[in-house]
């Protein structure tokens, strides 16, 4: 019974993740063609800075389910 019970934890987790990471991707890139709309002249820099941006948000949901992996096999 407990293996079942952790195995729908990790399942929840991953899915969270990658929900949020989508969330997270999709607000940053929406941003980021707001600000190169408003100011065409910045689209080089907004484009480097939303790259980091979301190299940043996805390495978060890989983490937590890297972890949430870890979890499964105590």
């Amino acid at each position: 019974m407990t293996g079942s019970l952790a195995t729908i934890g990790v399942g929840l987790a991953a899915a969270g993740a990658a929900i949020g990471g989508g969330v997270g991707n999709g607000l940053v890139i929406s941003k980021m063609l707001e600000g190169m709309a408003r100011q065409p002249e910045l689209e080089g820099k907004l484009r480097s800075n939303m790259f980091i941006g979301v190299a940043l948000i996805e390495a978060v949901p890989i983490i937590a389910i890297a972890i949430a992996f870890m979890l499964l096999s105590k």
